[in-house]
């Protein structure tokens, strides 16, 4: 059993132990203009039934392949949650989060496939967690995070530039509208924010923001505040997909989509297995949700499951569960391979080391 400083237990307490997955954080990294990340909300009934049945995987395998996952190096400045993380140049960032020790801390690592091997590059201004992540035309921009262990909101905008290893800040969101734990998902210059966290309550919110130009937009609501959600886009749709709402254990399995032409949110096929606190990113044709907390069927609290949402077919179909399930951080892609780095092995808090990847 983990054990944390009294400072750090009573801030979770204070927060309502809203500690999960920083769902705004996933990014992927493909070919096309709309790589997308996290998001959710607004859909059919959480307790849908489409898509196929939940493949069981043992997850104890020693090392090497287990179920179609892979056991990659551990994060190098050890155990992370929390997190922000995207892909940019064939690397997979992480970004801020709390250490095992509970400190939020501005660490921002990166891992190379190529070489199997984790490197330090410029820190984030400042210590955050739950950051909103995204990679956007060779630069990962942080738009709106959580700091302190009191989860307080902020809306700085900070955009990180691999050719300088230099973080250069810009527009910060509206005042009003700050936010961390949100879904992330791109579509051309532009990234989108779904719902977040904000003063201690999920939060409608949904809005805009185009790397091109410095500007934030407002955009039509979540019809249902959430946090702790993915998103991702495809074919210039916004997907929002789960979190929840009222703690931990108020999750939710619903799933829109945003046309940014009609300016409107439309319902979608529900998730095979409502969660919040996923890593989420989009391969291919779809987007990919793994993990997540609230299981109230696990001793640990935390899912296995790893889910595929099809917007083509508006169905969603299972993969073989994680080999170390895990909330608290977000996913990348890279090429065909889902990565999930860091993040938390049990509820709440304990930070985990471990870096999966599975090919699609």
């Amino acid at each position: 059993m983990r054990h944390f400083s009294t400072r750090f237990r009573q801030a979770a307490m204070l927060s309502g132990l809203l500690s999960a997955m920083s769902c705004g954080g996933t990014d992927d990294e493909r070919a096309t203009p709309d790589a997308a990340t996290t998001g959710d909300t607004g859909g059919t009934s959480d307790d849908a039934t489409g898509g196929s049945s939940d493949v069981n995987v043992s997850t104890d395998a020693e090392g090497g392949s287990s179920g179609g996952w892979t056991s990659l190096p551990p994060l190098a400045g050890g155990p992370r949650q929390e997190t922000g993380v995207a892909a940019l140049g064939g690397k997979i960032y992480v970004i801020g989060g709390f250490n095992s020790a509970g400190v939020v801390v501005p660490l921002v690592e990166a891992y190379d496939p190529a070489s199997g091997s984790w490197s330090t590059v410029a820190p984030f201004p400042k210590p955050v967690h739950h950051a909103n992540t995204a990679s956007v035309n060779g630069k990962i921009y942080v738009v709106g995070a959580l700091v302190e262990a009191a989860f307080r909101a902020i809306g700085e905008v900070h955009a990180y530039d691999p050719a300088t290893n230099q973080w250069a800040p810009k527009a910060a969101l509206p005042a009003g509208q700050e936010r961390g734990a949100g879904g992330v998902a791109v579509i051309g210059t532009k990234i989108y924010v779904v719902g977040g966290f904000r003063a201690a309550a999920s939060v409608a919110d949904f809005s805009s923001y185009d790397t091109a130009s410095d500007v934030h937009a407002s955009l039509p609501p979540l019809s249902q505040a959430a946090d702790h959600l993915v998103a991702g886009a495809l074919d210039g749709i916004v997907y929002a997909i789960g979190g929840r709402s009222g703690g931990i254990t108020g999750l939710l399995g619903r799933v829109v989509a945003f046309d940014p032409s009609k300016n409107m949110w439309s319902d979608r096929a529900p998730m095979i297995t409502a969660r919040g606190g996923c890593a989420a990113a989009v391969v291919r044709d779809r987007i990919v949700v793994a993990g997540g907390e609230g299981n109230a069927a696990s001793p640990s609290g935390v899912f296995p499951q790893v889910e595929v949402f099809v917007p083509s077919a508006n169905m969603w179909q299972s993969l073989p569960n994680m080999r170390t399930p895990r909330h608290g951080t977000g996913g990348a892609a890279i090429g065909n391979t889902f990565y999930v780095p860091g993040g938390a092995a049990v509820q709440a808090f304990g930070a985990s080391a471990e870096v999966e990847s599975i090919d699609l």
